[in-house]
């Protein structure tokens, strides 16, 4: 009998003895992922997935469009094989990055596909087992095994994944330095995860906290999205990701002293972010801040901030995992999910 929640906290403390391992194969692949990014002038980017993978999309576009300087969006993969015309324009040339844990979630597979079909771009790959479909059908395919895990909650997965397009959107920009950097995040994580356990239990185990609001701007909002998601899922608890500024715009009305906003803090825009969580805590939230300094979690990395975002996803996780332990639930099996979604020829879920 496998103890309860074991897949998950092991995959959670894991991560960053994976991330090395991740960075030490990106490496080796370097040559053959610029050749392929440096074929065609492309003229915009588009990162899809399902889920906790679309939440990495999102966090994906806004570091890739940051560094490379090329329009870039994260999209569902439904609405790529739905919506392929409000999705992307089939007159520019486009790269797509459709990235998948299992790679076999039908609707990252028929997003693909309906691309190709427009013939008008490349497709790129991310995903974490060789054998399923996802890993076959791009022009390059970037297979991350170590990310694999037994819970159905990414945890591991994700950080892998979206290490892995970090690592894309560095290289693409010529960025030796950033690339350089990304060899620190084991070690950071590590600490992270050493120094902050007790306080992810302390807060998970709380149940007198209702409501969680995940704040998070630009290059953040993505992962802000996808803590929201582990809270969701793992805990069954009222969870929600708001840009910082855009908090004070209603949100703010749902604060009681049952709320908790976790605030993933930038360096550049410190300060404006502080602020709202200072105003929401006087409204008598509880608050909770990460970042690089001054805050409640610190990450002492010295990783430059466009690529050391994915500290922030450890002790959200380990937070959520904890929560789903007080409340007797089994975090490595979440209510109502499966670990890949299916659909048949009419586009039913089919079950597991």
């Amino acid at each position: 009998m496998v103890e309860r929640g074991s897949y998950t906290r092991a995959e959670i403390f894991s991560q960053p003895e994976r991330w090395a391992q991740t960075l030490a194969q990106l490496k080796n692949q370097a040559s053959e992922i610029k050749a392929l990014l440096d074929e065609e002038q492309f003229q915009s980017v588009l990162f899809t997935g399902c889920g906790s993978t679309y939440y990495l999309a999102q966090a994906a576009a806004a570091i890739c469009q940051q560094l490379v300087q090329i329009p870039a969006r994260g999209l569902p993969a439904s609405e790529i094989w739905l919506y392929p015309d409000s999705a992307y324009l089939t007159s520019q040339k486009t790269l797509l990055v459709a990235v998948s844990r299992s790679g076999e979630t039908t609707e990252t597979l028929r997003a693909v596909a309906a691309f190709k079909a427009q013939g008008n771009g490349k497709v790129i790959t991310l995903s974490c087992y060789p054998t399923m479909p996802l890993a076959s059908v791009g022009d390059l395919n970037l297979v991350l095994d170590a990310g694999q895990e037994d819970s159905v909650a990414q945890t591991r997965a994700f950080s892998v994944l979206y290490l892995g397009t970090v690592f894309l959107a560095a290289l693409w920009a010529g960025k030796s330095d950033l690339i350089e950097a990304l060899e620190k995040l084991p070690d950071a994580g590590s600490r992270l995860l050493r120094d902050y356990a007790e306080l992810a239990k302390e807060l998970g185990s709380d149940l007198s906290i209702e409501r969680f609001y995940l704040l998070g701007s630009g290059l953040r909002y993505g992962l802000a999205a996808e803590v929201s998601l582990k809270l969701k899922e793992m805990t069954l608890s009222h969870s929600e990701p708001f840009h910082f500024l855009e908090y004070r715009h209603g949100p703010m009305s749902m604060v009681t002293e049952h709320t908790l906003l976790f605030g993933l803090e930038s360096e550049v825009n410190h300060a404006a972010e502080k602020l709202v969580l200072s105003e929401m805590q006087a409204r008598g939230a509880r608050v909770l801040s990460l970042g690089e300094s001054d805050a409640d979690v610190v990450f002492k990395s010295g990783v430059p901030e466009a690529v050391r975002n994915i500290l922030y996803l450890p002790f959200g996780q380990l937070m959520a995992f904890e929560r789903s332990m007080a409340k007797g639930l089994n975090p490595d099996r979440p209510n109502n999910l499966e670990t890949v979604v299916r659909l048949d020829n009419s586009g039913q879920a089919q079950t597991a």
